[in-house]
């Protein structure tokens, strides 16, 4: 057992050299971001990218790290390269919920007190109720809606995997019933923030046809109000079968650019001077709103919350796909981070992986770099 082990990490170290023509010098180009050699020579660094290209973390895609503002890390991995657009599967939803902040700022929608139904109006329900007149933008932001919807519970009503079998996606949440809460469940009011969470991708496709009914149209106005803001060109909607930009996951984006939307919060909503979301919606989104119940984490508006590192741990609000990827962005350390997955088979392992790779890798040597 000790020799294979040995034998393995030889190879891991031996294939390094395969892993990046340059290891640890990201590529200068023209889409805003400049670059750094912060990690030149950092052996930490050096190992994870050669576990990576190993496969011991599986089909890890891109690996792209930003501090103070510059790339100082960039490796694509499996045949991926820095033009691959990945499927962000559920990372999306943070998207959704950045041009939700867009429409506030411009003031088309005045808060996320806004009446959901509002602007994305269903007609002949199946369940009518007058309480779901009441949920707001705010209510779908946080999962934490009225409605019975939770892709985790194999027999909720609102599974995501049922809403797939129908054609109008927006009218199947709104036709679920109220949620019920069993004596042996806490109730929302009950509950840390006064919201009960329970995992809605439903909702935020209904978030997805408000933005699509203010604006006019969804795709038009979100390379007009984000994407070209960002100098993000070259992405890729999944759409309904409705023809509506799928705004619950799947969008294809390249880590670069996933890396701007990071970096945008990070400077409070502001990109080349411009004010796109208001510093107050940036901070309400990364705010705890909803306890998860599970890691220990806590949900902003379609951001997770947690913290991350091995001996000292940093405050983190982080993007979060099936797969693993994550895009996590630490203030504290003025850093974003991405990474890409495509181990969508791999249930709670393919998101331990790129957890340990922030806590056992990334997070401790910027720490380094900050002494």
């Amino acid at each position: 057992m000790y020799k294979a082990t040995l034998s393995f990490l030889f190879l891991a170290f031996s294939l390094n050299s395969n892993a990046q023509i340059k290891p640890f010098e990201p590529e200068q180009s023209k889409d805003g971001w400049p670059t750094e050699t912060e990690f030149l020579g950092n052996k930490t660094i050096q190992k994870m990218d050669s576990l990576i290209a190993v496969n011991e973390f599986k089909e890890i895609s891109s690996v792209v790290i930003a501090h103070h503002g510059k790339v100082i890390f960039e490796n694509y991995y499996n045949n991926n390269t820095k033009d691959t657009k990945h499927n962000t599967r559920s990372a999306t939803k943070t998207i959704t919920g950045t041009l939700i902040g867009t429409l506030i700022q411009k003031g088309s929608i005045k808060s996320v007190s806004e009446n959901a139904s509002r602007f994305s109006k269903v007609k002949q329900l199946e369940n009518p109720d007058p309480r779901k007149d009441k949920i707001t933008i705010e209510d779908l932001l946080t999962m934490s809606s009225v409605l019975e919807c939770d892709d985790w519970e194999e027999s909720s009503r609102g599974k995501e995997d049922r809403m797939y079998l129908i054609e109008n996606w927006v009218k199947f949440y709104w036709d679920l019933p109220i949620k019920g809460f069993p004596e042996w469940k806490p109730k929302p009011k009950d509950s840390k923030y006064g919201r009960s969470f329970s995992y809605c991708t439903a909702g935020v496709v209904v978030l997805g046809d408000i933005i699509n009914t203010v604006s006019g149209s969804l795709e038009q106005y979100a390379d007009k109000a984000l994407f070209s803001k960002l100098g993000i060109t070259d992405y890729h909607w999944q759409m309904t079968p409705t023809g509506l930009p799928m705004t619950g996951g799947g969008l294809g984006l390249r880590s670069r650019d996933l890396l701007k939307i990071g970096q945008l919060y990070l400077n409070k909503g502001t990109w080349n001077h411009e004010q796109i979301i208001s510093e107050k919606y940036v901070e309400a989104s990364t705010t705890p709103h909803a306890e998860v119940g599970m890691f220990d984490y806590e949900y902003g508006y379609l951001w997770w919350l947690s913290s991350f590192g091995k001996e000292q741990k940093v405050k983190s609000y982080f993007m979060s796909g099936t797969g693993g990827s994550k895009i996590a962005v630490f203030p504290e350390l003025d850093l974003v981070v991405v990474l890409t997955s495509t181990f969508y088979n791999g249930g709670m392992k393919s998101h331990h992986q790129t957890t340990k790779l922030l806590d056992d890798y990334i997070v401790p040597e910027i720490i380094k770099l900050k002494k």
